[in-house]
């Protein structure tokens, strides 16, 4: 069985371990070299996986002359996760707030709809159309199968399927007709 490649986040994994161990900062080029040397990553997806550890700031990059340096230092990490969690807490107590404004707009629309009779009559009359007007889509759709013009299509379709059978075969067989010479 030959050997899978690494997947997505196994490099990623492969490549921080890479900072973590040696705590330096690299080129693009000495990652490449390093890559494929020390955790088996593929040289030419190199690039890729630190772009992407740079996009979830696990990886920084900094611009120094003409060349582009990498680093990651344990700290930055538990910084970067700090920073996860309070976008996730803000996030939270976005749509809790609009959660609770829903609810309210529901029970304003609750209470101008006020439960009758004569709506619970209608909801469930509108229901029952509904469920009639799907069913008689269903059956439009079973009809239109059997459509004038598809009959004939498929018709000349078996027609034509007989004449090839008859052309493979050397056969000539008559429908309907008495003449047996």
């Amino acid at each position: 069985q030959a050997p899978r490649g690494l997947s997505a986040d196994e490099k990623k994994s492969k490549m921080l371990e890479i900072f973590r161990e040696t705590k330096e900062f690299y080129q693009l080029k000495e990652l490449e070299k390093l890559g494929p040397k020390m955790k088996g990553i593929v040289s030419q997806s190199v690039k890729e996986v630190l772009q992407e550890l740079v996009d979830d700031n696990l990886v920084q990059m900094d611009k120094i002359g003409a060349g582009n340096f990498y680093w990651a230092f344990p700290a930055q990490e538990g910084a970067a996760l700090m920073a996860k969690i309070d976008e996730v807490k803000k996030d939270i107590d976005r749509l809790t707030a609009r959660g609770k404004e829903i609810e309210g707009l529901m029970e304003q629309e609750r209470q101008t709809r006020p439960a009758s009779e004569e709506r619970t009559k209608a909801l469930q009359q509108y229901r029952q159309l509904r469920h009639e007007k799907d069913k008689l889509q269903r059956e439009k759709a079973a009809l239109l199968q059997c459509d004038a013009a598809q009959v004939e299509h498929k018709r000349r379709g078996a027609v034509l399927a007989h004449e090839a059978a008859e052309r493979w075969t050397g056969t000539t067989p008559s429908f309907g007709s008495n003449d047996h010479s």
